[in-house]
């Protein structure tokens, strides 16, 4: 796959302009989840947002995760994404239908809600990660997410997301974002020029899908200025689910709940990111249980 994520900053070090095309990545995930076109739409860009976020962390461990919870029906919706923009998501749930908005497009506010918050953790592998959270401003996502940064990192950020779903297929046509945020060497001079180009910024989907490139789409929102490339990327949807992972989080249900699945003759435990199910033996799980025992027994010991 050629690079689909590409990260530029103007020539006098005052804003960095990230763009993507996420629409592979979109599409996955409709397959994954059998995603209705609303929810295709709402999660789209959650994910396009996580995958612009998650490629400026500098750690190769370093994570970062998005949840919406709104009053909508397919909240809460949540977005994770590593250090290099490969993304994994989920819907509280997936089939919502609802009428067309007011403009003829998918009602993502809708289906998301527009009272609720947007919760931001960054996972920088060190300490307890850092919690950001913030009021739904539209459920749109896009207008959210720059209310996180205004109000959580103080920084001045243009963003801009789209999903074009096809009415009668339901298929992902093209999905994709834009971020562009003002450096702490911006003056009123710039965030005034910055402004100017935002207002003319056409839709990211109408870009996309006229043929645009990532690198052409960063170049055509900030016109006013001289954009250089700093790195490129190819970013998709990647679950980093495994059977050890599982047995972890099996683990970590405790003993009582560890004894109750012993009884049965295998467990089951599906992936809320991928889908993909674990089975675990009677004799598995048995062996979980008698380990939480030996722990627990040890640790009373120990306070003796």
């Amino acid at each position: 796959m050629n690079d689909n994520l590409i990260r530029m900053m103007d020539r006098d070090g005052v804003l960095c302009v990230l763009a993507a095309d996420t629409t592979e990545m979109v599409r996955e995930m409709q397959r994954l989840h059998g995603t209705a076109k609303v929810v295709t739409a709402a999660l789209g860009r959650l994910l396009t947002a996580a995958s612009l976020m998650g490629s400026m962390l500098k750690g190769e461990q370093d994570s970062v995760s998005l949840t919406v919870r709104g009053d909508g029906p397919a909240s809460p919706l949540t977005a994770v994404s590593d250090s290099r923009g490969n993304v994994r998501g989920c819907a509280g749930r997936a089939d919502v239908r609802l009428p067309l908005n007011a403009k003829g497009k998918l009602d993502v506010s809708g289906a998301v809600g527009k009272t609720g918050t947007l919760t931001v953790v960054r996972d920088l592998g060190f300490g307890e990660p850092y919690v950001g959270q913030v009021p739904l401003v539209s459920g749109e996502i896009a207008e959210d997410v720059t209310a996180y940064y205004a109000a959580s990192e103080q920084i001045p950020t243009v963003c801009a997301l789209g999903v074009l779903v096809d009415p009668e297929s339901e298929g992902v046509l093209c999905a994709g974002g834009l971020l562009v945020q003002l450096l702490p060497t911006a003056d009123d001079s710039v965030i005034d020029r910055v402004e100017r180009c935002a207002g003319q910024i056409r839709p990211i989907t109408t870009m996309l899908f006229e043929g645009m490139t990532p690198e052409a789409i960063c170049r055509a929102a900030m016109p006013d200025f001289t954009l250089e490339t700093l790195d490129s990327a190819s970013v998709g949807y990647r679950c980093t689910c495994s059977h050890e992972r599982t047995k972890n989080a099996l683990r970590a249900t405790g003993l009582a709940a560890l004894e109750e699945m012993a009884g049965d003759e295998e467990t089951r435990v599906t992936c809320n990111f991928c889908n993909k199910t674990y089975v675990f033996s009677k004799a598995e799980v048995q062996a979980l249980a008698r380990e939480a025992r030996e722990k627990q027994a040890e640790k009373g010991r120990e306070t003796k």
